[in-house]
């Protein structure tokens, strides 16, 4: 039996690491996105100063560890084996869900899932308990819990997201109001000053208050307790002497300062607070384990009042999961897949909006603007336009081929957001409350970004959505983390080892195919030909890129439409469904091409008008293009799909014949386009007139098979259908190859 639990133990221990993996690439955006975002110190000096922080962190931590141990249920109301499936549970399900939430990219939060997959667990064994027992009822289940406690755990986080939106909205509109978004043309005490009071704030609250969750704070406690005014004055001396002393003698900006003590504070916070959501259950399973073995006692009778005591963490074991909580944040590449969103959703600029609205976010926006419209109303004018002033942005020449450098937000922000974020992070951690750093580094940064204005009337009901698609996800993660932990405890209590074998099998399972996916996904990510817009200027330039683009998208429509014509052949459903997704993949990168059209055209000079015609001209003959095959697709896999009639064996002929001479046009064309070998587009263009013809005769056969022989309806109208789509996407390609030829001609004129 005491194999069964140390067996157990070993895959506790080895879902600890998975977990410290998956979570750090996950909760690596709350530390690192405004550093990123605001690209005021490099990439390197950021994961340096980062890795310092979650190592220091991670040492400080073992405060903390009580919240597995006792923070959601009452250990004394279990035995022993109860309390290993509960901690088994747990793991599983916190793997395997932030592995999900990891490979949609989506930033959830670590602390919600452990704090719910403790509660459902801990329910569900409560649950068993009382059905087995002849003297309770469901009304017992309270004692079992640490009700008190799990509530106020409970909604300190889901308050987090209310003040730390709030607070950073608020903080950051005094901030801009006092810098104002010219804050390297302000007086330089401004700065000087902010400097003082950002980094006496940061330092204050990660150093002194977050010092005091931790085991090492009875060493300084009585220096602290009762001098902390006398040390806030210190630090706001020392820090605005020395932001003094960069700013106008050494002519480093403070910002640069501030943005790597405060990614620093916030990596230290981040370890001091979640690291208990990686290994806090396994810490406390080792000391069950080590309170049971050797007792005698059978499993099921070994009470576990042992876990209500205080039992520090070895300091070996939180410094190995620091090695690998910082090993981890160099070389997840699914961080850095979170980490978009985020900063996606706080930028300032314009630019393609990763989500759609909806009808709440449309609602909000309306209010809101309302809202404004009011607040404008009563405020005198001359008030208006003082705050108008400070909030306008100042103009920034790049040359064109710099225009990609600009940073998401300013160094302004940057500092609020790791400010804000790091002091309502160690307050919580100092009480020993394990709030979501998720929750509110996300927060703070939508909050400043709102009282920063990047949520414009033309972004702002796609940066809602977005913020409600996180959110929602966030109570997603809560409600699956409660009734998968659940569903896991019931499992192994009834399969044993059996069923936890069967489990583990499932998390490896999952975890190399998500990573197998996610590898396709930036395999397919690096080889995408994209248009650099902000780098053309020349129709020369924009012929050159777009090439390689043109090339690989008649390749893809090739391949789409040889797929659907065999597909349809065979009324292969599942492979017409497979196909119609690859070609809405296809419609929707050519409508982000349209949709960047106004930045393309924007970033231009005058003497680029010609560029800019032939961009969009070269844009509508793609969308042509993708509108013909999307056509062709769903039309065949809708008529499947309602279990018509298989096509004529003559229909099915003629189409194979149409794609052999379609396929051999379109190979050449794509050989063209990579070749940059422009005079061989005459040649293409006029061959396709036997194309055309043979399309035109299968439409003539079509006619005479209704007149002459019994036909179905449904197919006719598929095979029509298909067949005038299909002379569509050849006008189309002809199109953009008479655009090409006609462009080439010209540049050759110039060059003579």
């Amino acid at each position: 039996m005491e194999n069964i639990y140390m067996m157990m133990l070993i895959a506790l221990v080895a879902l600890a690491v998975i977990d410290l993996v998956v979570g750090v690439s996950n909760d690596a955006v709350n530390f690192l996105n405004s550093a990123i975002g605001s690209k005021v110190i490099s990439i390197r000096t950021i994961m340096i100063v980062a890795s310092l922080g979650i190592a220091l962190g991670a040492v400080f931590s073992s405060g903390m560890m009580e919240v597995a141990r006792k923070g959601i249920f009452n250990p004394g109301e279990f035995y022993f084996d109860e309390i290993m499936i509960i901690f088994m549970a747990v793991m599983v399900t916190d793997v395997l869900l932030l592995d999900f939430f990891n490979t949609l990219g989506m930033p959830t939060s670590t602390t919600v899932s452990i704090v719910f997959e403790l509660l459902g667990a801990a329910v569900a064994m409560a649950l068993i308990k009382i059905a087995v027992s002849d003297t309770e009822t469901i009304t017992d289940l309270a004692k079992y819990i640490n009700t008190e406690r799990a509530v106020l755990i409970i909604s300190g986080i889901f308050l987090s997201v209310f003040f730390a939106f709030s607070i950073g909205a608020l903080v950051q509109y005094i901030t801009r109001l006092f810098l104002s978004f010219n804050f390297e043309q302000r007086p330089k005490f401004y700065t000087t000053l902010f400097g003082g009071v950002a980094l006496t704030a940061i330092t204050y609250f990660i150093f002194m208050k977050g010092l005091k969750g931790t085991a090492y704070y009875k060493d300084i406690k009585g220096l602290i307790e009762g001098n902390e005014l006398y040390i806030i004055t210190a630090a706001l001396a020392l820090w605005t002497g020395i932001s003094h002393l960069l700013t106008q003698v050494f002519k480093i900006s403070v910002f640069k300062i501030i943005i790597s003590v405060g990614t620093f504070a916030l990596a230290l916070a981040f370890a001091g607070n979640d690291l208990v959501n990686f290994i806090g259950v396994p810490m406390a399973a080792w000391n069950s384990f080590e309170a049971w073995n050797g007792s005698g006692i059978p499993a099921s009778e070994f009470g576990m009042d042992v876990l209500a005591e205080k039992v520090p963490t070895p300091t070996l074991f939180l410094f190995i999961a620091g090695l690998i909580m910082v090993v981890t944040l160099w070389f997840s590449t699914k961080a850095k897949k979170v980490a978009e969103t985020e900063v996606n959703l706080a930028r300032q600029g314009e630019g393609h909006e990763r989500f759609q609205p909806n009808p709440l976010s449309r609602i909000i926006v309306r209010i809101s603007v309302g809202v404004s419209k009011g607040i404008e109303f009563i405020l005198p004018n001359s008030i208006q336009e003082k705050i108008e002033k400070k909030f306008e942005k100042p103009v920034v020449n790049l040359p064109k081929h710099k225009v990609y450098e600009l940073p998401a937000f300013d160094a302004v922000r940057a500092s609020t957001n790791l400010m804000v974020a790091g002091i309502l992070i160690s307050i919580a951690t100092s009480y020993k409350l394990p709030l979501s750093t998720t929750y509110v580094t996300f927060m703070v940064a939508m909050g400043t970004s709102l009282a920063d204005r990047a949520w414009d009337r033309e972004s702002a009901v796609y940066r809602v959505a977005g913020v409600l698609n996180v959110i929602g996800g966030w109570f997603f993660t809560a409600f699956i983390a409660f009734v998968s932990a659940g569903i896991f405890t019931y499992l192994i209590h009834l399969g044993r080892i059996t069923a936890v074998a069967l489990i583990l099998i499932l998390v490896l399972f999952t975890l190399v195919r998500n990573f197998l996916k996610h590898r396709d996904e930036e395999k397919e990510k690096a080889e995408k030909k994209v248009i650099k817009r902000s780098e053309l200027i020349t129709v020369k330039e924009v012929i050159e890129e777009t090439s390689d683009h043109i090339s690989a998208v008649v390749n893809r429509v090739n391949k789409l439409f040889t797929n659907v014509v065999n597909d349809l052949s065979k009324h292969d459903l599942n492979k017409l469904k497979k196909t119609d997704k690859h070609v809405n993949k296809l419609n929707k990168e050519v409508d982000e091409l349209k949709e960047e059209a106004f930045y393309f055209i924007k970033s231009l000079d005058d003497s680029s008008v010609e560029a800019s015609r032939f961009y969009l001209l070269v844009l509508g003959y793609l969308q042509d293009i993708s509108q013909s095959i999307s056509y062709i697709s769903k039309a065949s896999y809708k008529h499947v799909n309602n279990n018509h009639k298989n096509l004529k064996t003559g229909q099915i002929e003629d189409l194979k014949l149409i794609d052999s001479q379609l396929t051999e046009m379109l190979e050449e064309i794509g050989k063209t386009f990579e070749d940059r070998n422009f005079s061989n587009i005459s040649k293409i263009i006029s061959e396709k007139q036997q194309l055309f013809d043979h399309v035109s005769k299968s439409i003539e056969k079509q006619i005479n098979r209704i007149r002459t022989e019994e036909t179905s309806a449904k197919n006719t109208t598929l095979y029509f259908g298909n067949l005038l789509e299909t002379k569509d996407l050849i006008q189309a390609i002809m199109n953009l190859l008479e655009l090409y030829q006609e462009f080439d001609l010209n540049l050759r004129k110039e060059k003579i």
